[in-house]
């Protein structure tokens, strides 16, 4: 039973940790480039949208494709930027738990 008990003990830990991780997930801005700087989007680590700061000489309404493009391409960066704090948020709350062997956490 003090088995079951410290377990339980753990699981409320880790919920909490899980919990903390997710308001710092909400909380942290990453921001994604291109075009030399010119085109910045920015997004919490969760992925949320929040900024798209563009220059105004990317404005050619002649060649919308080429903002299009760098809008993709800032968006794409932004994320995989997201996906690496998210694993690095995630990481550090599962860490220090005595986890039974073989029981891996989903990153």
């Amino acid at each position: 039973m003090k088995d079951l008990m410290g377990l339980m003990k753990q699981a409320q830990a880790m919920q909490q940790k899980m919990a903390d991780a997710q308001a710092k997930l909400d909380a942290e801005e990453v921001t994604g480039e291109s075009g030399a700087g010119l085109l910045r989007v920015t997004m919490t680590a969760k992925g949320d949208l929040k900024r798209v700061d563009i220059d105004k000489s990317l404005i050619d309404p002649d060649e919308p494709e080429i903002l299009e493009d760098l809008i993709l391409a800032a968006h794409n960066d932004a994320r995989r930027k997201a996906e690496v704090r998210q694993q690095e948020i995630l990481k550090d709350a599962a860490g220090g738990l005595d986890l039974p062997p073989g029981m891996n956490l989903p990153f």
